[in-house]
């Protein structure tokens, strides 16, 4: 195995998802159409997850992760893992992608996850194809998935604390795989489930973070199916929850925001690290890496560089993989040059 490298200030890191090549795409399709056997499957889905972790590598990312190939639409293809939900059909069919075409689901019985996520098998799949390299696995959190069920008739809190259950026990199954760089995706934490405010959701992820001892990210988005937002994008919203967030970092979509409320950093900076989101994995406009390091040098107006870490807003799995690999090398090359300047200085 290589030997470990120690990460550079302001280090550079993907949020979790990647942009599939479209061979893969393709393979998906006729995979669902049963053309593929058992072998065929692993094999294309391996192929795609080396493809995703050389991308990252090759542009120089200082985090690597294994681009989530595996859940192609985020949250979506892990309610397969659930047991205790019926899936609702949506109203609309036609038309441009949204969020009201998106799989929904209602509770009819206890949910349960028997045989767990899938998330510590893809982590044990990415140690291996990425040897010496620093890690970090993703996954939703509990709000997240919360907020595409409905739960008529029960409890909410039930319900969240259930799905607490079932992320935690993921966790110690990444734990125990070695992982020491674990993030929760919660983009629902925008957009709370029915009865619930943001507080309550920052209490669930805490609950649902707290006694492990690897490193603890949250990222907060508000939403990105398809290159599309689902909540009100106003951070100053959410500082009052997120300022009672119990983990090491918590990174936040900014570029596409055109840096809107980067102030606020300040104040997160003093809890935990940032990350801050450089690039807009929601346009299909490239940055220049100066145009990347100068959103940078906005950040460092506000937090030390020792507090920050260098992502996009969100993953790149709504990028066509071309574009998402001239924005990853977009986003090596600008923290390359904020670090000469600070160097400079």
């Amino acid at each position: 195995m290589n030997a470990m490298q120690p990460l550079p200030l302001l280090p550079t890191m993907g949020v979790g998802s990647y942009a599939s090549p479209g061979w893969f795409v393709s393979g998906r399709a006729r995979m669902r159409e049963g053309d593929f056997g058992s072998a065929d499957i692993e094999e294309m889905f391996e192929d795609a997850t080396r493809l995703a972790i050389a991308d990252q590598i090759e542009a120089g990312l200082d985090i690597v992760s294994d681009g989530e190939l595996h859940r192609q639409r985020f949250v979506f293809e892990m309610f397969q893992h659930l047991q205790g939900l019926k899936r609702i059909a949506p109203a609309r069919k036609l038309g441009v992608p949204g969020y009201d075409m998106a799989p929904h689901f209602a509770v009819e019985s206890a949910i349960s996850a028997p045989r767990g996520l899938g998330v510590a098998v893809e982590f044990r799949t990415l140690k291996r194809l990425a040897p010496g390299r620093h890690l970090k696995v993703a996954l939703p959190g509990p709000v997240t998935f919360a907020g595409f069920t409905t739960a008529a008739g029960r409890d909410a809190a039930d319900v969240i604390e259930t799905l607490v259950q079932i992320v935690r026990a993921e966790l110690e199954r990444l734990a125990a795989e070695g992982a020491d760089y674990v993030q929760l995706d919660e983009p629902g934490l925008a957009a709370p489930p029915p009865g619930l405010t943001p507080a309550d959701c920052i209490e669930a992820i805490n609950r649902t973070f707290a006694g492990f001892a690897f490193r603890r990210g949250l990222h907060v988005c508000f939403g990105n199916n398809a290159g599309r937002p689902m909540a009100d994008r106003d951070i100053l919203r959410l500082m009052p929850a997120l300022v009672g967030l119990k983990a090491d970092e918590v990174s936040l979509e900014f570029a596409n925001r055109e840096m809107a409320q980067v102030e606020l950093v300040a104040e997160l900076a003093r809890r935990f690290d940032v990350g801050v989101g450089v690039v807009d994995v929601k346009s299909f406009h490239l940055e220049t890496k100066e145009a990347v390091a100068q959103r940078i040098e906005l950040c460092l107006n506000h937090a030390p560089p020792e507090r920050l870490r260098v992502t996009a807003d969100c993953g790149f799995s709504a990028l066509p993989r071309a574009l998402a690999r001239r924005k990853l090398i977009a986003l090596v090359d600008g923290a390359r040059l904020a670090r000469r300047t600070l160097a400079a200085q």
